[in-house]
């Protein structure tokens, strides 16, 4: 036997059995295309239990669904809405304790000015009854006892000036509160004058105004007791020219 019909023969074995499998292979694909050509209103008897099972219906509404976010950019709206309005009522919580403590630091400033203000006139008034309280100092010159006279004179309603009480003394005894007459005849009667204005013992204690010295040598009390005197003789020692 030769090579080249080895070769034939296998080649014609192996086309047989290619043929077998080619007709299977058409079968298969004949039933797969009658069972796809089978029409969609054919009914088919699987089971009982599927035929008896019913369709379900399904139910439409044109009305729209209330308070759902269709949208992932309406949910971040709303959040970004809800924050400004937490940031919005955070603020205005903010200014208004700031305002309350703005209205009570305003409301203690002023009780304390107003208590101060108080302290302040009646530290005032103490010093004004201590003031009047205390006896006006003069010094303790011509000046200062006329001045003084003066101020009590005042007070019991008796006349008389500066100029008419100064005239006098400087007439009288230059100023001199011991000064005394010795050669009048006052002095030969055995009371002499004595002090500023040359005011006897009986004129003295006559005329002596009360609040002042009984010291007839006193200058305040010899000026207010001879100034007494002349209002009651002469209307004030104003109208005194000479001796009286």
């Amino acid at each position: 036997m030769s090579k080249n019909f080895l070769t034939r023969g296998h080649s014609r074995a192996l086309t047989r059995h290619h043929k077998i499998a080619a007709a299977g292979v058409a079968a298969l694909g004949a039933a797969a295309i009658g069972l796809s050509a089978v029409p969609s209103t054919a009914s088919t008897n699987t089971t009982s239990e599927a035929a008896a099972v019913p369709t379900a219906k399904v139910a439409y509404s044109t009305e729209q669904i209330k308070d759902v976010k269709g949208t992932v950019t309406d949910q971040l709206a709303g959040a970004t809405v809800v924050a400004e309005q937490i940031a919005a009522k955070k603020q205005a919580e903010a200014k208004a304790k700031a305002a309350a403590a703005a209205k009570k630091a305003a409301a203690a400033k002023k009780a304390e000015q107003a208590r101060q203000a108080k302290e302040a006139a009646s530290r005032a008034a103490k010093r004004a009854a201590v003031k009047k309280a205390a006896p006006k100092s003069y010094p303790n010159t011509l000046d200062g006892w006329i001045r003084e006279s003066l101020a009590i004179m005042k007070k019991q309603g008796i006349p008389g000036s500066y100029e008419g009480i100064h005239r006098n003394i400087m007439r009288e005894s230059s100023g001199n509160p011991k000064a005394i007459n010795l050669w009048d005849i006052n002095a030969q009667n055995g009371i002499p004058s004595k002090g500023l204005l040359q005011v006897i013992p009986p004129t003295f204690k006559a005329y002596h105004v009360p609040g002042t010295s009984w010291n007839i040598y006193d200058p305040v009390a010899n000026i207010t007791a001879a100034c007494n005197y002349a209002a009651d003789r002469y209307g004030t020692m104003d109208n005194v020219d000479s001796a009286y």
